[in-house]
């Protein structure tokens, strides 16, 4: 028999671009009947050959022992199961990531993190603003058992982390910083290397460098890389732009095969696992995941630079029209390869003439979320971030006239004509 066909490795010099390697890498069609697409696999537990062979199986997804080369055999679908294992493969591949894990939501994902890594008395640094549900976590469900969080509403600035460093540092012991960049809804940086830095001093300090982990939803894995820019775990909302279909719930977290491995222990522990048939809609869409997010940056482009000129709107937040010469252009232009297809925008006045604007669209849908085939427009203050203290949603710009808009693959001249007649009803 000939050499099996394969997505595994180069072709000749050539190395395989992440775009190739999702529509076959990490799985064996002979394995499954010769189906091209890797079937659902609805099963809860696996067949052993051997009781020897189940103690085996048992000691690695126990972490007793490690994993043999080609990975270790399936146990049961809290631990493993095959649908999990190909898009945890092909996401470390898109990510350039040693490992990866799947989970059921994006808030799952990063509450296994923090759980892996934080203890009772520990502090985390964390950059502002944060996805509201992250907020949340940190300031209500980690602090009522001890862990407290110290914000950073700059990430550009080393003299306000620092300052806000040495007060995590007051508080107890450093054992994560968790940024969001781009953040969740104004698109405000966090400058990755700059919290490396940061991370290092705290580590000098205390005697234990935290963890930096980076949520990579808003423009991963395509457009930013937080791995090779100086975060330890990269996270994301599956259910964004990876998923980008808004028809899945999911969460990923990849990194260094160290920092993920006691993350795959606790997830086995506590039941996080993402289920078989949700995996394989992730492996579906990561085939048209760079189509989807090219496609609609170039269409949020458009729509930011129509809405940048409109009479009715104070301010854009669209990474494309970031200040030349500023610090944030410059983080930009070293963290990213792309600007994507989230932004906000700030109506004149205040609610009542953003929902005037939101209650007149038509292409848009109102929803939270993000990412998705289709465009969506949503007011953060009164939904995803209305579990923020006021004042601290003030300080961060998540004002009550601020409007969050995903951008999907519609043609963006429609779009445009959506937003034009939405803001002409402001006045009437």
């Amino acid at each position: 028999m000939g050499k099996e066909r394969g997505l595994d490795g180069p072709m000749g010099n050539q190395p395989l671009h992440a775009e190739t390697l999702m529509l076959g890498y990490g799985y064996d069609p002979h394995l499954s009947e010769g189906a091209v697409k890797p079937p659902v696999f609805l099963t809860s537990t696996f067949v052993f050959r051997s009781a020897e062979e189940g103690k085996d199986y048992f000691d690695v997804v126990s972490g007793r022992q490690p994993a043999p080369p080609g990975g270790a055999g399936l146990v049961y679908s809290r631990f493993n199961h095959p649908n999990a294992e190909i898009v945890e493969d092909r996401l470390a591949v898109f990510e350039g990531a040693e490992a990866s894990l799947v989970f059921g939501a994006g808030m799952a994902a990063i509450a296994t993190v923090i759980l892996t890594y934080a203890r009772p008395g520990d502090a985390i640094l964390h950059s502002q603003p944060l996805y509201g549900g992250t907020e949340t976590l940190l300031m209500r469900t980690f602090a009522a058992y001890g862990i407290q969080a110290q914000g950073f509403p700059d990430g550009l600035s080393e003299q306000a982390v620092g300052r806000a460093a040495e007060a995590a540092m007051a508080r107890g012991r450093v054992s994560v910083i968790m940024v969001e960049t781009p953040s969740n809804p104004t698109n405000s940086l966090v400058d990755l290397a700059l919290l490396r830095r940061v991370a290092d001093r705290i580590g000098q300090a205390q005697g234990h460098r935290p963890l930096v982990v980076c949520d990579n939803t808003m423009l991963g894995p395509l457009f930013q890389k937080p791995l090779a820019l100086g975060a330890d775990l990269s996270v994301y909302s599956l259910t964004k732009y990876v998923g980008g279909h808004s028809d899945l719930v999911g969460g990923a977290v990849t990194g260094a095969r160290a920092h993920v491995q006691p993350v795959r222990l606790l997830r086995s522990a506590i039941g996080t696992q993402l289920d078989p048939h949700s995996c394989w809609m992730v492996g579906r869409s990561l085939e048209t995941l760079s189509l989807r997010m090219r496609e609609a940056s170039r269409n949020a482009e458009a729509v930011a630079a129509f809405l940048a000129g409109h009479p009715r709107v104070a301010r854009v937040h669209a990474l494309g029209f970031l200040p030349q010469g500023s610090e944030a252009r410059r983080v930009y232009e070293a963290q990213c390869t792309g600007p994507g297809s989230t932004f906000s925008l700030e109506i004149k006045g205040g609610q009542a003439e953003a929902f005037r604007m939101l209650n007149a669209l038509r292409i848009f849908k109102l929803a939270v979320s993000l990412g998705g085939t289709e465009s969506l427009a949503s007011h953060p203050a009164s939904t995803t971030h209305s579990g923020v203290p006021a004042e601290i949603r003030e300080r961060l710009e998540v004002t009550d006239g601020l409007v969050r808009l995903s951008i999907g693959i519609e043609h963006h001249e429609d779009l445009i004509a959506d937003l034009a007649q939405a803001l002409d009803a402001i006045g009437t």
